[in-house]
């Protein structure tokens, strides 16, 4: 009976664990929709066809993207929530997916327990730049500007809670700069604003100010990494500046909570092979993204830490939850 009871716990087991294999070896087995949660141009737009276009490559099967957009990303990641989870529909998202949480109260989802977190594909660094006409050249003539001038600064912000925004917030915080907030609907809005004037500064993806700056239409100041980006050797990062200050995100991509981890490796393993193709980094390089590779849970601690740092930064604004 002892011998008949040790051969069975192998044979569970294996009842148990083929289903997974079964999945990850026909998968992709119908068509899949990609979903970008912002609009088209925008980093994440980028960063999802370059890469999900290189899986397809290699799959032989392709993963089209589509762009669902709206109210800070949050349309499309309920759409994704509620969409079966069988790998076959994947969330292209930026680190906003986490902080608009300790915003909006009444989400449809949680970005913790609705998702799982495949792996980030590209680190994204932040940029400061200014209206040309404003008189500040360097990070430090613009925090004396702004305090000889206390809220007469204005800076363009895309959606509460957003980068544009808590990175803003966290210069106040560690310098006491005064600025007014003027909010925009989306990246290109806000970036646009301050071409036009009606805003002096702004800090946002290196990606979507990159253009500008080579156009000499807006002014780099510094960069949000620890140090400066190999790309920009001339931009100083804010943190030689204001040492401690570092704000770097991710775009990242997520399933449906509930797929199985066959799946879900699988579709991880597909994206390292995306990410190490030279195309593909070179591609990223050209818009200042680097691309980012981790396990699902090495991604799913990262997760949880960014989660409880964005919640820190959205208290500090003394902003109150929608």
């Amino acid at each position: 009976m002892e011998r008949r009871s040790r051969m069975a716990v192998p044979f569970l087991v294996a009842v148990l664990v083929s289903p997974l294999l079964v999945a990850a070896q026909t998968y992709p087995a119908k068509p899949v929709r990609v979903v970008v949660v912002t609009p088209p141009g925008l980093a994440p737009d980028l960063v999802g066809r370059t890469v999900f276009d290189k899986v397809g490559d290699l799959l032989g099967h392709p993963f089209p993207v589509e762009n669902r957009f709206g109210k800070v990303g949050t349309v499309g990641a309920a759409l994704v929530a509620k969409s079966p989870p069988d790998g076959h529909t994947i969330m292209v998202a930026s680190a906003t997916l986490l902080s608009t949480s300790h915003i909006h109260t009444d989400l449809p989802y949680d970005p913790l327990r609705d998702f799982i977190g495949v792996t980030p594909l590209a680190e994204t660094v932040m940029m400061l730049a200014v209206h040309p006409s404003l008189p500040a050249k360097s990070v430090a003539e613009l925090i004396a500007l702004a305090k000889k001038q206390p809220g007469q600064l204005a800076y363009s912000s895309a959606g509460n809670g957003g980068a544009t925004h808590l990175t803003v917030a966290l210069l106040s915080s560690m310098t006491g700069v005064d600025a007014e907030r003027v909010l925009y609907r989306g990246s290109r809005s806000a970036m646009n604003a301050l071409i036009a004037g009606e805003t002096q500064f702004i800090i946002s993806g290196i990606a979507t100010l990159g253009p500008q700056i080579e156009a000499g239409t807006l002014r780099p100041l510094g960069v949000t990494s620890a140090k400066r980006v190999t790309s920009l050797p001339d931009v100083p990062a804010i943190a030689e500046t204001v040492p401690g200050y570092e704000f770097t995100s991710w775009i990242a991509a997520f399933v449906p909570a509930g797929t199985s981890a066959g799946v879900v490796d699988k579709l991880n393993l597909e994206l390292k092979r995306a990410l190490e193709d030279r195309g593909v980094a070179s591609t990223l390089a050209a818009r200042n993204l680097y691309p980012m590779h981790m396990t699902p849970g090495q991604f799913a601690q990262r997760l949880k830490a960014d989660h409880e740092k964005y919640g820190r930064l959205i208290r500090l604004t003394g902003m109150k939850p929608e």
